[in-house]
């Protein structure tokens, strides 16, 4: 495959472009950090944390002044508005509450690609990295489910710097056990994981799935991946983010291009019109699949082109704190 080439926005050296490192990750503590992580649900946690809901009581945030009522906590009592209307009145506060945040990272074979900037497998890791330090600035307890081909590493969730550091540990395993785009055998699917983290994420955890979803398939007459998607969905906030190279949606222009798995080669005439249009339909019909699942099952959904330098994704994804929203 074409080496990446490196652009003035978001720059590699050497292997980094191809495998992350744990060094790498930490340095993306300055842009994570910023991240705002909102939920589109009422969290349902009942642990304390920075997360504010609609219940009311004793807090971290005042909500509103009211009379006092017979049996309310007189350390609650605001003595400034009680002596100005001569009635006394309590402060109610706007409870805070916990919101774990489980990031599924897939880094299967088909995640091991790139002709610009970055590999996919690589882009993943960091947005995922970026996505926990967010989740650890927020005080939330951090969880992921990390999957190849293969193997796969569940970290229940923990707050603090020594959860992050098993988080980008762990990144820095899986991908660097990554060497070709071809599997022979593989026996993790995208269904399984939504399955599996549907067992251990509790009701009102944020979900953030970072894949290319390259076997969700909607057409799938046993409608697995959508069932489980749906089932996910019910109860957490599920996000998926699709990663994908602009090679796998346009086939360079005026090229004709060898393929190969190492076996068997391929020889494609990209400067035929109806091949390039054949090759960008069959892109764009992936896309609107993993698009209508996540719609139909109440989930969010964002396509991600690896070329984009991480933190104006993050700022297309969230909103970064202190910073506006970019332009496109």
């Amino acid at each position: 495959m074409a080496k990446p080439h490196l652009t003035e926005q978001q720059t590699y050296a050497g292997d980094s472009a191809v495998h992350v490192s744990v060094d790498r990750l930490l340095q993306l503590r300055h842009i994570g950090s910023g991240v705002q992580l909102h939920a589109r649900k009422r969290t349902q946690s009942s642990i304390d944390g920075d997360l504010a809901t609609r219940f009311r009581g004793r807090g971290m945030e005042f909500a509103e002044v009211r009379p006092y009522h017979a049996g309310d906590d007189i350390r609650n009592i605001d003595w400034r508005v009680t002596a100005r209307t001569q009635k006394t009145h309590t402060k109610l506060f706007q409870e805070e509450r916990e919101r774990p945040v489980f990031i599924v990272v897939d880094q299967r074979a088909s995640m091991f690609f790139g002709t610009q900037s970055v590999f996919k497998s690589v882009y993943a890791a960091e947005l995922a990295a970026c996505i926990g330090w967010g989740a650890m600035a927020n005080n939330d307890r951090i969880g992921a489910l990390i999957f190849g081909d293969n193997d796969q590493k569940d970290l229940r969730p923990k707050r603090g710097k020594h959860a992050m550091l098993a988080f980008l540990h762990q990144l820095q395993v899986f991908n660097n056990a990554l060497n070709s785009p071809i599997c022979t055998r593989a026996t993790h699917s995208i269904t399984q994981q939504l399955e599996d983290i549907s067992r251990i994420a509790k009701p009102g955890s944020a979900i953030y799935v970072i894949s290319d979803f390259h076997d969700f398939n909607v057409a799938d007459p046993t409608n697995a991946a959508q069932r489980a998607l749906r089932h996910l969905s019910k109860h957490t906030d599920v996000n998926l983010c699709m990663v994908y190279d602009p090679f796998e949606m346009n086939l360079p222009r005026h090229r004709a291009i060898t393929l190969s798995d190492g076996e068997h080669r391929l020889d494609l005439n990209a400067t035929n019109r109806q091949t390039a249009q054949h090759y960008h339909m069959q892109f764009n019909n992936h896309l609107e699949q993993v698009r209508t699942g996540a719609r139909q099952s109440g989930a969010s959904f964002r396509e991600l082109d690896i070329t984009t330098h991480l933190e104006r994704a993050l700022n297309d994804l969230f909103l970064l704190s202190g910073r506006k929203r970019s332009s496109k």
